[in-house]
């Protein structure tokens, strides 16, 4: 995304000011409260907009902040900010549901655009939000809630709105990718490829959080995902509508059979419509992704969004997925959209959303890799491929690991229903002769 915009689009010789109130100052208010300041020459010489820091509401005024803000600015009333006269733009920047929700529904009732990065509000009531937008016919503008600083939000909203969307992928958590990148390069190396070591490494640089299970257990990428699924079908879809599967399973044996298979394990975010049915599959899991497809390569904490379409084909947009310096800029970049759009008298919309019909992950179709620790002995593939047969998953290829109490057999299925895998796996945990089943990873991409 870039922030300054093409000239000529002063409107005469006339500069207009608008006053900004920002809700939050932590990394993402602080961050784009200094943008704001450093690039208002460059914006006002380009657009004929001044934009200027009004007011600043946070809970603490006397915490340290990486910005100064004036005791003039500072307040600890929100609805204040949002219900002042000579506020003209909002920034929503302190997360959660209440009370930014009523914070925001209070500023698009005064006449107020707003901007958020607030992905969790949005993927479980943005409709409301975005129904209150249209209404009040001002803009909500939200780039920096899915994927921070790559423009990808805008791009489906805009430049995709018509397209044909059949299926987004991509790497939409920086965390899980950071710690998965690391335990990949350990298995190259010959090392020790601990999930546990990777994610004390992710904390220690900021990557994750203390409590980090919103990241690893996918939750944080499921809101995204269901942001992704609403702008992208025109259908309302919120975060229970996604089905989660975490990071904390995968081992090293599942990332070293990858790599030798010609594939790298990435944690995903998938959103698909059935072109006969219109359902909606909307999941985040662990996937084998092909060692040749653009998100294979995808590294440490960067995210990476793969948009399918029937027109477009594919395409590519790849960024830092977080940070506050990132998402700041996606931010300001949407706060002079609205100034613009405000200035002028017009809005941007999600437009009119449909009831989402969704496809249970039961009825999704992959290709899968399973791995069995199993006693070696004879009569054993012929027992666990009688398992596949019986469910009606066909095997794509096969090998063996080790022998004695080392045995492993691994498989990798053709495309098959999710429900019939499942019941595969459970009918083969029953066996005597399989000690363990493995993690299931499916495979996407091919």
């Amino acid at each position: 995304m870039t922030n300054d915009l093409a000239p000529g689009d002063a409107e005469g010789d006339g500069v207009t000011t608008l006053r900004v109130g920002v809700l939050g100052c932590g990394n993402v208010g602080a961050a784009l409260v200094d943008i704001v300041r450093t690039r208002a020459d460059a914006v006002e010489q380009r657009t004929g907009i001044r934009l200027e820091i009004a007011r600043v509401a946070v809970r603490n005024m006397s915490a340290p902040r990486d910005v100064e803000v004036g005791d003039d600015v500072l307040t600890h009333h929100a609805l204040d900010v949002v219900t002042d006269p000579d506020i003209d733009l909002v920034v929503e920047s302190i997360g959660g549901i209440e009370p930014a929700r009523e914070l925001i529904l209070a500023a698009l009732a005064h006449g107020k655009p707003v901007v958020t990065a607030n992905k969790e509000l949005l993927a479980n009531v943005g409709a409301e939000l975005y129904a209150a937008a249209d209404a009040a016919g001002r803009d909500l503008l939200f780039e920096a809630a899915v994927a921070a600083g790559i423009p990808f939000v805008r791009v489906l909203r805009e430049s995709l709105y018509g397209e044909p969307i059949t299926r987004v992928l991509g790497i939409i958590n920086g965390t899980t990718n950071y710690i998965l990148t690391k335990m990949t390069d350990a298995v190259v190396a010959g090392g020790d490829a601990d999930y546990g070591a990777a994610l004390k490494d992710a904390q220690a640089l900021g990557f994750a959080e203390r409590d980090p299970t919103a990241d690893v257990e996918g939750y944080d990428a499921g809101a995204k995902a269901a942001i992704i699924a609403t702008v992208a079908f025109g259908k309302k879809v919120v975060a229970g509508d996604v089905y989660h599967q975490g990071i904390s399973d995968v081992t090293a044996s599942d990332l070293a059979i990858a790599r030798r298979l010609g594939y790298v394990v990435k944690m995903l975010g998938i959103v698909e419509r059935d072109p006969d049915s219109d359902e909606i599959s909307v999941r985040v899991h662990p996937a084998m992704v092909p060692d040749q497809h653009p998100l294979a390569t995808v590294r440490d904490s960067f995210n990476a969004v793969f948009v399918e379409g029937d027109y477009v084909d594919s395409a590519l947009f790849y960024g830092r997925g977080a940070g506050g310096g990132p998402t700041a800029s996606a931010v300001f970049g949407d706060l002079i959209d609205a100034a613009k759009n405000l200035r002028s008298g017009t809005h941007g919309s999600v437009g009119t959303l449909g009831k989402a019909t969704i496809k249970p992950i039961d009825e999704t179709s992959a290709e899968y890799l399973l791995g069995l620790d199993v006693a070696d002995q004879p009569g054993v593939l012929h027992a666990v491929t009688g398992v596949f047969s019986k469910h009606g998953v066909s095997i794509r290829a096969a090998e063996q690991e080790g022998n004695g109490p080392d045995a492993r057999l691994v498989f990798i299925t053709h495309e098959a229903r999710e429900k019939d895998v499942q019941a595969t796996v459970r009918e083969l945990n029953g066996l005597d002769v399989v000690y363990k089943v493995g993690g299931l990873i499916r495979v996407i991409g091919n």
